[in-house]
């Protein structure tokens, strides 16, 4: 098969990764998509580094060895342990990161809500420093509310009281809040609530989707002709009918 008709994988420690998809699917409406969740070691965000780039790693490497022309590595927590070794492992594809919105260029106080690894790794304590004089940076681990969304508990009264345990003393004192986990998108509407409303909310599905356009034109392996094919897949086959749930949620600003 021509490289141009390979799909374009990808990749998340569980369901939260179809945030992204969604994105890319509106963006690049003609490719053929190859999602892969994680779920049977789902979370991620609480295992140690090493085994989150070995996990990460054995994924990419059955997806190349199908037939890939792009790899999206649509989880933050894998971002932060593989992205340089999956790089090194696989040069002649572009692997793709989330991208974040640059919450800090207009905003004084914000909240970083991510997995406890995501925020334990060099590629945060670097945007730390880096933005650490343009504005206040508070991070909150919200290991849980990744659960919640794998299990398909987007609006359920036990969502709303960890909501409100883990934002309400933020409500009212944060300007915005970069939801740093793929998951997190799907509880927006509950997060929104919990910050009181005011609070902007930002996540890298759209930028990620840009960048993944911007990686295919450049290597000219656009695939043309009608709308592509999604197919989704999990390592915990139960998962798939909440998967194409998720998928065909309506996107939130």
């Amino acid at each position: 098969m021509e490289r141009t008709e390979l799909p374009i994988a990808v990749f998340d420690s569980g369901l939260g990764g179809i945030s992204v998809l969604r994105a890319l699917v509106q963006c690049l409406p003609g490719e053929d998509f190859l999602y892969f969740g994680d779920s049977a070691n789902a979370p991620y965000g609480v295992r140690p580094a090493e085994e989150v780039r070995r996990l990460t790693q054995d994924v990419i490497g059955r997806l190349y060895d199908r037939g890939i022309k792009a790899a999206v590595i649509a989880c933050n927590t894998a971002t932060s342990a593989a992205i340089g070794p999956l790089r090194a492992a696989f040069p002649d594809i572009p692997v793709i990161e989330p991208a974040l919105k640059p919450a800090v260029a207009h905003h004084r106080r914000v909240l970083v809500l991510a997995t406890p690894l995501t925020l334990r790794e060099e590629k945060f304590a670097a945007l730390m420093q880096q933005c650490a004089g343009c504005a206040e940076i508070t991070p909150l681990p919200c290991p849980e509310l990744v659960e919640f969304v794998e299990r398909g508990e987007l609006d359920s009264p036990a969502l709303t009281a960890y909501l409100a345990r883990q934002l309400g003393p933020y409500a009212g004192r944060v300007d915005a809040a970069v939801l740093g986990c793929t998951h997190f998108p799907f509880a927006r509407r509950a997060i929104r609530a919990a910050l009181g409303g005011a609070a902007a909310l930002y996540d890298g599905s759209d930028g990620t989707a840009r960048e993944t356009l911007r990686q295919v034109v450049r290597r000219g392996c656009v695939r043309g002709g009608s709308r592509g094919i999604v197919t989704l897949e999990n390592s915990r086959t139960s998962e798939l009918p909440l998967s194409r749930r998720l998928l065909a949620l309506p996107r939130e600003d």
